[in-house]
């Protein structure tokens, strides 16, 4: 386990639950991409995420996570769309799979592309699974996804726990950004189960408000990642949704 997935247990310890900012560097790019991780870290946020579905990539993807870091003391997570989603200047990736995708590609040959990538850019590997639910989105497009429905809380439970079988350390399950549902609160109690505590579970995709990010902590998630209100470059709202999970998390402590 490197640092920054030690960072991860230390705050959850600490804080009782964990809150993402998302950047995609495709809508949001340099001096725009950095200046939303500084509104992040003024919020209270604590990790920033940096990837996207298209486009998040090359020297557009170097620069800004250059310019995050002169800009922040946040850890860098990159959360990859491909194997060109990766750059050296981040402190760590998520080393995923896509594990309820239709193509072997998002099982085994991307990660097969990358691991070598990965050891070279000296990027701290996180040892990740990823379930994309409906309506999927962008991500459940690109990945071809066999879309796990919002409502089946079992299906989601037995792909978690062949995630931790096979020796994941976190799971992320996401509706797609802009999604306009989130599962109700035995879905996440049900993947929560499956990972128990030794893997960490994260949510993301469609929470537009501080209520919604509360219900995610609270049904059970360690953590929930948001992507639209930073995008949005809203300080005041920004502040109010890292202030619902921080608040919903301390009840876990």
């Amino acid at each position: 386990m490197g640092p920054t997935e030690k960072y991860y247990h230390e705050k959850l310890k600490d804080s009782g639950a964990l809150f993402f900012a998302l950047i995609d560097p495709d809508k949001l790019s340099m001096e725009k991409g950095a200046q939303a991780a500084v509104h992040a870290e003024e919020a209270g946020a604590d990790v920033i995420l940096v990837g996207g579905s298209i486009g998040a990539q090359g020297r557009i993807l170097d620069d800004t996570v250059k310019m995050m870091q002169d800009k922040i003391d946040l850890p860098i997570v990159l959360y990859p769309g491909s194997p060109a989603g990766l750059t050296e200047y981040a402190d760590a990736v998520y080393f995923m799979q896509m594990l309820n995708s239709r193509d072997v590609y998002w099982l085994a040959g991307a990660q097969i592309q990358s691991a070598t990538v990965v050891q070279r850019m000296k990027l701290e590997p996180i040892p990740t699974t990823y379930l994309v639910l409906s309506p999927g989105k962008a991500v459940g497009w690109m990945g071809n996804a066999n879309l796990i429905p919002q409502e089946r809380g079992d299906l989601a439970y037995a792909c978690a726990l062949a995630a931790k079988y096979m020796g994941s350390r976190v799971v992320i399950t996401d509706s797609g950004s802009g999604a306009p549902t989130i599962p109700e609160a035995p879905f996440f109690a049900a993947v929560k189960k499956a990972c128990g505590p030794e893997v960490l579970y994260f949510y993301g995709g469609g929470v537009k408000t501080p209520e919604m990010a509360a219900h995610v902590i609270k049904s059970g998630a360690d953590g929930v990642q948001i992507g639209n209100a930073f995008e949005e470059s809203d300080p005041a709202k920004m502040k109010k949704m890292v202030d619902a999970v921080k608040k919903e998390g301390k009840k876990k402590v």
